[in-house]
């Protein structure tokens, strides 16, 4: 989320720190997603403080039944970097989308997010992923 692999580390270790802290304080962290809470606010606070891309309007089109083929033809980089670029809450959701592993609940509580806002973030994502990936890896014509 930062870009930047030892801005990432320090994050990490200041998250680890700040569990220990509140374990030390007979405070433990709520549930166990608040490690991820905890790192993706404080990559957010980085990122908030550096140099910001510039948002353009990005294409959208309907999903395709052929954009799991297509998603096969990628580069695992591929597709991290393309969802990095994406803003936020979108990134973080498109993320968390793609590992799969994830119900909606969860993805709601870990990003602090409305069902309504997480569903649109994920929708208006995945359209604009698969224009992209139509530049990108274009379909197989149909035989």
């Amino acid at each position: 989320m930062t870009g930047e692999a030892s801005k990432a580390q320090d994050i990490f270790q200041d998250t680890l720190r700040e569990a220990a802290f509140l374990v030390a304080n007979r405070e433990p962290p709520a549930d166990r997603y608040w490690f991820f809470r905890e790192a993706r606010w404080r990559c957010l606070d980085v990122v908030a403080q550096g140099v910001q891309p510039e948002h353009a309007t990005n294409e959208s089109t309907e999903l395709s039944p052929k954009a799991p083929e297509q998603i096969e033809q990628l580069e695992p980089e591929q597709l991290a970097i393309w969802i990095s670029a994406a803003p936020e809450p979108q990134r973080s959701a498109l993320a968390l989308y793609y590992l799969d592993e994830f119900n909606y609940r969860e993805m709601m509580s870990m990003l602090g997010l409305k069902l309504t806002d997480l569903s649109r973030a994920i929708a208006s994502g995945r359209r604009e992923f698969q224009a992209w990936l139509n530049t990108t890896v274009p379909a197989a014509a149909s035989e």
